[in-house]
């Protein structure tokens, strides 16, 4: 037999006994360590650490799932996975999560149906997570009647209280009225409101909180508009109002549409915030430096996303539900796109 033939040897993985052995201790007191338990002093845990890295052991994480019945790990079902607030909300969400000891299994699901639902919650159950958030619109959860499956911990952000699960969202109507409060009492006779599209539940609760900021105020409400979040949309729909000079102030529903509404003004010969003072949504990075700086509300989608998973944890550690709904505050933040309307 040449060199060529002979079999190559595999290394025998290092052990828990070898592990003991170099660090003078029990089997049981390199199980404690490797299992993360707290009965262990400082001193004989480094010296087991260090003799772990001098074998070369690392512990079986799949193994001590299954003791322990936790994987460290959850998964995130999300639906149109390019928006502005899902990818912020799931970047703090990633973050949280591994702050936290935690692995995120992302699934994106192309339809907001039972089916696609049910499907992305086998899959993830195949993936041996500990729990589960989910970031759909409510209005596709809840016009699909999709049912959330019993026996996983399960978070909810940006829904109703259709759920009976914990739900975490941005408090939308908090915002909306923040930003038309501003308006009223600079001055303003009245609000103008652009909205988002119908499909979308966190602009039908800025839309209502909107419309009874109004009426509270015994101030006229204005024919809603509707876009589609996009600054074409609002670009459209500030050309409409640039031609009617009544309109002296505009709560937007976000940002990006905001943006489009402020080029189509200006192109108009309308003086912001000299003729017409605009309130954004969402506080983008960019929105500082519009022209002129945009007064906002500024959402903490970091926020969102940390009290998502760190109420996901506790149902995990729990074992039990805990239904209490969380609304993440909202700022106001005052910039140069808001004054007094002009005296006539």
């Amino acid at each position: 037999m040449t060199a060529e033939d002979t079999p190559v040897r595999r290394r025998r993985g290092s052990s828990m006994a070898d592990v003991a052995r170099v660090a003078g201790v029990s089997g049981q007191t390199v199980s404690r360590v490797a299992n993360g338990r707290a009965n262990v002093d400082a001193a004989t845990r480094d010296r087991v650490l260090a003799a772990m890295r001098e074998v070369g052991y690392r512990p079986n994480s799949a193994a001590r799932a299954l003791r322990n019945g936790q994987f460290r790990s959850i998964g995130v079902i999300v639906f149109e996975l390019s928006s502005f607030g899902n990818t912020r909300t799931l970047d703090a969400i990633a973050t949280a999560a591994t702050t936290s000891g935690y692995a995120v299994n992302l699934l994106p699901v192309l339809d907001a149906t039972q089916g696609a639902v049910s499907t992305a919650f086998t899959r993830l159950g195949e993936q041996a997570v500990d729990g589960v958030i989910i970031l759909i619109e409510a209005h596709q959860l809840d016009e699909a009647e999709v049912m959330l499956p019993e026996g996983l911990p399960v978070v909810v952000v940006d829904s109703s209280a259709h759920y009976d699960y914990p739900i975490v969202d941005t408090d939308q109507a908090q915002g909306a009225r923040l930003a038309t409060e501003h308006l009223l009492d600079l001055g303003h006779a009245t609000v103008w409101h652009l909205g988002g599209p119908p499909s979308s539940f966190a602009a039908a609760r800025r839309l209502r909180s909107w419309q009874q900021t109004l009426t509270e105020r015994g101030c006229p409400v204005p024919p809603v508009l509707v876009g589609d979040w996009s600054p074409r949309s609002g670009y459209e729909t500030g050309l409409e109002l640039a031609a009617d000079p009544e309109v002296t102030a505009v709560f937007v529903a976000n940002d990006h549409m905001a943006l489009g509404l402020l080029r189509a003004l200006h192109e108009k010969g309308r003086s912001i915030p000299g003729d017409l003072s605009v309130v954004g949504f969402d506080d983008t990075a960019e929105s500082a430096h519009f022209w002129p700086p945009l007064t906002t509300v500024r959402q903490s989608f970091a926020e969102v996303g940390r009290r998502s998973v760190d109420a996901l944890i506790r149902e995990i550690q729990a074992g039990e539900h805990h239904h209490d709904p969380v609304a993440v505050p909202t700022e106001l933040v005052v910039r140069n796109s808001t004054a007094p309307p002009r005296k006539k």
